[in-house]
C-alpha cells in the first residue's frame, strides 16, 4: 500500500477563532527530541532506503500531523457538549481513556457537560439514545482502578443517519468513538453522515484492540496489560505440564487474525516450546508436522508446551473432517466467527501420543476473558492519558474524521478511514517472529505449507 502526503492529511470542521488554554505554555516550544511542534510533522517511513525511494524534498515526504495542543481552537469550550462511547470486547485501559476525556475537557477547557453513551453504538440508536451518563471529574475520578468499561460495550451495526440524528438531539459537538475496527469504521460512516448534513460535529476516534491489529499505530492500548497477564497462564500451564506424565500444556490466547499477544507472552514466559499464530500456517500429519515435533519435545523433555493464537489454523478445522469445530456466520460487528482450533489439536495430539506409546496428561487453558477484563498496568495507565489527551486536544482544534495514535514514539493524527485500511499483522520475516523461533526451538514451518519456502531447520 503506497501512501502520499496528501492520504495522510486530516479534515478540519474550519478556522480556528478561540484562544487556547495552551496558547501561553505553547508560545516558546520548539520541536526538539522529545516535543513537536504545531506545524512539524512525523514521518510515516523510518529507514533511509524507504526515503530515497520517494525521491522528494522532506516536506513532500509521506508523514503525519503531529498531535497534541494548539494555541487556537475552533470550539468555544463554554458552549461545548461531548459525547464518549466505547464499543466491541473489552480491553484493558478503557476506563482510564475515558477518565483521561473527561479530566482533560473539564479541567483543562472547562467544558461542562459530557456525556457516556451507554452500551456501545447502541447507545446512539432511537431506542436508547437518552440512556447516559453524565461525566465528570468526580464520577470518573476512581475508575481507573478496575477493568472494563463503566459505560458499556456492544458490537452491532448501527444507522449512522440514526446515530447522527441522537447527536443532533443531544446537542453534541464533539464526539469520541474508543474502539477496534469495528468501532472506527462506525466512525468513519457517523463522520461522512454527519459530513453529508453539514453539521459542526467532530469525530475523534481512540483505536483500541487488545490483539494489536490496528494499522498505524505502534501500539494499541491495553496490549502490554495482556500480554503481561496471558504470561503468567503460559507459566501455569507449562508448571502443570513438567509435573504431569508425558504433560501436554496448552494456552490458547486471543488473536484473530494477528498473533502478537501469542509471541510476546510466549517471549516473556520464556517457557512455551511451540508458538502458533494465523500468520504462519502449519500442518500436522507428516514427518515435518506439528504432531511429529509434540512427540520429539516430549520424548526429550518430558512434556511440551504450545502457545495458540485463537485464529491460528483455521483452515485445518474443515479438512480433518471436524465441521461441528467450525465457526458459522459471523457476529453483530461482521466478524467471523472463528472455529474451535484448541479442541482440534488436543484431539489429535492426545491421538497421535496415544499412537506412539506416549498417553499424554493434557492441561489446556483459553483464559481470553481473565485477560481481557483487567485494569490495565502502569505501562498501560500512562499510554491511555496521553492518547485521552491527544484526542481532546484534537477535537477541541476542530479536527475531524480522525484517530489519534502513537507512531514512531510520537502522537499523531492519522485519518480514519487508514485505520481499517489494512491489518497489523507478525511479519514472518520479522525480527519479532525470529525472536520467537530463536526462544522456542521450533522449526520455522511445520510440514508442507503451499506458498511458503520449505525452511526446515530450527535454531537449537
Amino acid at each position: 500500500m503506497t501512501l502520499h502526503l496528501d492520504d495522510l492529511g486530516v479534515r478540519r470542521l474550519g478556522e480556528c477563532r478561540y484562544d487556547s488554554p495552551f496558547s501561553e505554555m505553547l508560545s516558546t516550544k520548539q520541536t526538539s527530541p522529545h516535543y513537536v511542534a504545531e506545524g512539524d510533522r512525523v514521518l510515516l517511513e523510518d529507514t533511509v532506503s524507504m526515503l530515497a525511494e520517494h525521491s522528494l524534498p522532506p516536506g513532500q515526504v509521506p508523514s503525519f500531523e503531529a498531535a497534541g495542543p494548539r494555541r487556537k481552537i475552533y470550539f468555544d469550550p463554554a458552549r461545548v457538549t461531548a459525547g464518549i462511547v466505547t464499543c466491541g470486547g473489552l480491553c484493558p485501559g478503557l476506563n482510564n481513556v475515558i477518565r483521561g476525556l473527561v479530566q482533560e475537557l473539564a479541567v483543562h477547557y472547562k467544558v461542562k457537560r459530557i456525556l457516556g453513551f451507554r452500551n456501545g453504538l447502541q447507545g446512539l440508536t432511537e431506542q436508547h439514545r437518552y440512556d447516559t451518563v453524565e461525566l465528570t471529574p468526580d464520577r470518573v475520578r476512581d475508575i481507573h482502578n478496575a477493568g472494563g468499561t463503566i459505560l458499556g460495550s456492544s458490537r452491532g451495526g448501527q444507522d449512522a443517519d440514526e446515530m447522527v440524528d441522537s447527536l443532533v438531539l443531544r446537542g453534541v459537538d464533539i464526539m469520541f468513538v474508543i474502539g477496534g475496527d469495528g468501532g472506527m469504521r462506525a466512525a468513519t460512516f457517523l463522520s461522512k453522515a454527519i459530513r453529508a448534513r453539514g453539521l459542526d460535529i467532530a469525530v475523534i476516534g481512540v483505536p483500541k484492540t487488545i490483539d494489536n491489529d490496528l494499522p498505524f499505530t505502534d501500539q494499541s492500548f491495553g496490549f502490554q496489560s495482556a500480554f503481561a497477564r496471558a504470561t503468567d497462564f503460559i507459566t501455569a500451564v507449562s508448571v502443570e505440564a513438567a509435573a504431569s506424565p508425558n504433560g501436554v500444556g496448552i494456552v490458547k490466547l486471543m488473536g484473530r487474525h494477528s498473533g502478537f499477544i501469542a509471541s510476546y507472552a510466549a517471549l516473556s514466559a520464556n517457557a512455551a516450546d511451540i508458538v502458533l499464530i494465523p500468520e504462519i500456517p502449519f500442518a500436522l500429519g507428516g514427518a515435518d508436522g506439528l504432531l511429529a515435533h509434540v512427540e520429539q519435545r516430549v520424548r526429550a523433555k518430558g512434556f511440551v508446551v504450545i502457545v495458540l493464537a485463537e485464529g491460528a489454523g483455521q483452515d485445518l478445522l474443515e479438512e480433518h473432517g471436524l465441521p461441528q469445530l467450525n465457526g458459522r456466520g459471523t457476529d453483530a460487528s461482521g466478524n467471523v466467527k472463528l472455529g474451535n482450533i484448541g479442541e482440534l489439536l488436543k484431539e489429535r495430539i492426545t491421538a497421535h501420543l496415544v499412537s506412539v506409546g506416549l498417553p499424554p496428561t493434557m492441561r489446556y487453558i483459553d483464559p481470553s476473558y481473565a485477560v481481557r477484563s483487567i485494569a490495565a498496568n502502569a505501562y498501560d495507565a500512562v499510554y491511555c492519558l496521553r492518547l485521552a489527551h491527544a484526542a481532546v486536544h484534537a477535537a477541541m482544534a476542530g479536527h475531524t474524521e480522525a484517530a489519534v495514535a502513537r507512531w514512531r514514539r510520537r502522537f499523531v493524527h492519522v485519518p480514519l478511514s487508514l485505520m481499517t485500511s489494512r491489518r497489523n499483522q507478525v511479519d514472518p520475516d520479522g525480527d519479532l517472529w525470529m525472536s520467537v523461533l530463536e526462544t522456542t526451538c521450533q522449526p520455522a514451518e511445520f510440514g508442507s505449507v503451499p506458498n511458503r519456502v520449505r525452511v526446515r531447520s530450527g535454531f537449537c
